[in-house]
């Protein structure tokens, strides 16, 4: 969504949240640019006020760092960050999908199951079964009742998505079918109701990601020695 668009809500800080947000998490804000107050506000349509407050929320979101007399720029992604991303969705996902295994009805897992039947079609579109992935993860936290670990979870997504699309698109187009059977994997074991076989599952999951992302920041980092 271009910077300029503002959708509809109850007030002109949560537009503006939601317009830098999605502008940040598309790229058309990306890693270290500045944040200027009155050019926001200009390309916006509103005052100040507003662009401070929401800059202030996406601080908080992680999505913008804010320094006195510096100002605020898009919190950049670091190796650090990347570690940071895999060890919380592991901890959120085993929490939420152990949980899942008693709370998720026989309607849940059918739900469940026809969308990782669709993202079987999308394994050679990564930005569209990426949307999804996200949609997955989020339905099993939702039905498993874990509000907390889900909230954590739903801003832990956001920087996936953010490291996805930056710099790691090579090594997550490469994996992406790798990631599917391991759905496949945590459903089975969610119908199992084996809370032990889940969480086996998952630990795998973001494992082997975090190892290929790690793999290519290291060799990146090999050829372009400082």
């Amino acid at each position: 969504m271009p910077l300029d668009t503002i959708k509809t809500f109850a007030s002109k800080k949560e537009a503006v949240y939601d317009a830098i947000r999605t502008a940040i998490l598309q790229g058309d804000l990306p890693p270290g640019d500045r944040l200027v107050i009155d050019t926001l506000a200009r390309k916006l349509g509103v005052s100040a006020i507003p662009v401070r407050e929401a800059l202030q929320l996406l601080q908080a979101d992680g999505l913008v760092d804010i320094k006195p007399h510096s100002g605020a720029t898009v919190t950049e992604i670091k190796t650090t960050t990347i570690y940071e991303v895999f060890k919380l969705l592991e901890t959120t996902e085993i929490i939420s999908s152990r949980a899942a295994c008693e709370h998720m009805t026989n309607d849940d897992l059918n739900e469940l199951e026809l969308l990782i039947t669709a993202m079987d079609a999308l394994v050679t579109e990564p930005d569209a079964w990426s949307q999804e992935n996200v949609r997955l993860h989020r339905f099993i936290c939702e039905r498993s009742g874990t509000r907390l670990a889900g909230d954590v979870m739903i801003k832990t997504l956001d920087q996936w998505n953010r490291i996805r699309r930056y710099y790691l698109d090579s090594v997550f187009a490469s994996r992406v079918e790798r990631a599917q059977a391991q759905h496949w994997a945590i459903l089975k074991a969610l119908k199992a109701r084996d809370a032990e076989q889940v969480e086996k599952v998952i630990q795998k999951h973001n494992q082997t990601a975090l190892a290929d992302y790690q793999a290519l920041l290291e060799n990146v980092a090999t050829d372009n020695p400082e």
